[in-house]
C-alpha cells in the first residue's frame, strides 16, 4: 500500500492522503495568471508517492518559463502547510505542453478576467514529440475575439505581453486593450 507521510509521522492510506495532496496541488494558482490554477492550465501532470515522499510532476507552458521556480516553491509551501513533509517537484518537458490542455473551466476563468483564451493548437501539436516547429514569418491566423465585447475586429499591438506566452491586442469596436494566451 502506498502512503503519503505527514510531518507528525502519521501516514494516511493512498486514498486519503494522496487525494488530499492532489487536491492541494491542483488548487495552486499560476503565479503569472492567478485567476487560473495549475490544474486549469493543464500543467499539473501528476501527484504520486515514490520511496516514501510526495512527487509532484509539472509541465511548464514552455521550457524557458520563468515561473517554474515559483510554481515549485508554491507547491512545496502549500503541501508543507498541509503536513506533507517530503515533497519533490519534477519538471517534465515531454510531451511538450499544449494550450489544448487548458480546461474548459480554465478558459472560462481567463475570459472572465479579460484575457482571450487560446484558439485550438495546430493539428497534431498535443501528440507531437520532440522539437516544436516555429514559423518566423507572419502567418494568417483566425481572428482573436475581444473578451469584453466579443468583437472579432481586433488588432495585435505586440507579439509579447508581460509573459512570452501572451500577446497584446486591442479591440477596434470597444477600443479596449487585452491579452491573448497564444496557442501552442
Amino acid at each position: 500500500m502506498v502512503t503519503a507521510r505527514l510531518r507528525d509521522g502519521f501516514a494516511r492510506p493512498d486514498g486519503g492522503g494522496l487525494q488530499a495532496a492532489r487536491d492541494i496541488a491542483a488548487a495552486v494558482p499560476d503565479p503569472e495568471l492567478p485567476m487560473v490554477t495549475l490544474a486549469d492550465l493543464g500543467i499539473l501532470r501528476g501527484v504520486t508517492v515514490q520511496d516514501g515522499h510526495l512527487v509532484v510532476t509539472i509541465t511548464p507552458t514552455y521550457s524557458g518559463c520563468p515561473a517554474v521556480a515559483e510554481i515549485a516553491h508554491d507547491l512545496r509551501h502549500r503541501l508543507g502547510q498541509a503536513g506533507f513533509a517530503d515533497v519533490t517537484v519534477r519538471t517534465e518537458l515531454a510531451p511538450a505542453w499544449s494550450s489544448d490542455w487548458i480546461t474548459a473551466e480554465g478558459r472560462g476563468k481567463l475570459l472572465a478576467a479579460g484575457i482571450a483564451p487560446p484558439h485550438p493548437a495546430p493539428p497534431g501539436a498535443a501528440a507531437r514529440g520532440g522539437p516544436v516547429p516555429l514559423t518566423l514569418t507572419a502567418t494568417r491566423r483566425e481572428p482573436v475575439s475581444c473578451p469584453r465585447c466579443g468583437s472579432a475586429d481586433t488588432t495585435q499591438t505586440a507579439p509579447f505581453s508581460a509573459t512570452a506566452c501572451k500577446a497584446l491586442f486591442r479591440c477596434e469596436a470597444c477600443r479596449e486593450p487585452f491579452e491573448y494566451v497564444k496557442e501552442i
